[in-house]
């Protein structure tokens, strides 16, 4: 029994960590800096097009993915969210910048980990100590899980990648 308990807290923990760090995200896209117009306007920049939309979807979906982590409830949509924004994240900006997050532009490092964060989370589940567990929601992790994270997560960012991103074409001499 106290395996299970010591594997419920860290699980616990790495939850409210994966999700404090999404809610702060959400939060500083909206009220931060140039709050959620200058939001827009960066994800236009990036080519997500119109960056208002994607400004409010990435901070809502942030904010959102984040409360079901710390709250462990509906633990594999709150993964799926973390990797559906990871994604989009990491092809739209951090790609092209190399593996190190210190590179100029910001490397892909770091968005790796989030991103394997939240499909781990989806996949193993919140633990014993969640909300989902006390709901008796035990069925959605797993392969159920898994599946959920690709298509809502995986397939959610592919589909707004293929509809909404549209980069400036790349100068050639």
């Amino acid at each position: 029994m106290a395996n299970v308990h010591a594997v419920d807290l860290a699980l616990l923990v790495f939850r409210c960590a994966i999700g404090a760090v999404f809610i702060a995200h959400g939060v500083n896209h909206i009220f931060g800096g140039g709050k959620i117009a200058g939001t827009g306007r960066w994800f236009e920049s990036l080519g997500m097009k119109p960056g208002w939309l994607h400004a409010w979807i990435a901070s809502l979906t942030e904010i959102g993915a984040g409360l079901l982590l710390v709250f462990g409830l509906l633990t594999a949509f709150g993964g799926a969210g973390v990797v559906g924004v990871m994604v989009v994240a990491w092809v739209t900006n951090h790609l092209k910048n190399g593996f190190f997050i210190f590179r100029p532009g910001e490397g892909w490092e770091y968005v790796m980990v989030l991103t394997v964060s939240g499909f781990t989370l989806a996949v193993v589940g919140p633990g014993g100590w969640s909300l989902d567990n006390a709901a008796g929601l035990t069925g959605m992790w797993g392969w159920t899980g898994l599946l959920i994270a690709l298509i809502a997560g995986l397939g959610g960012s592919a589909l707004l990648l293929i509809t909404f991103w549209r980069p400036k074409p790349a100068l050639t001499e």
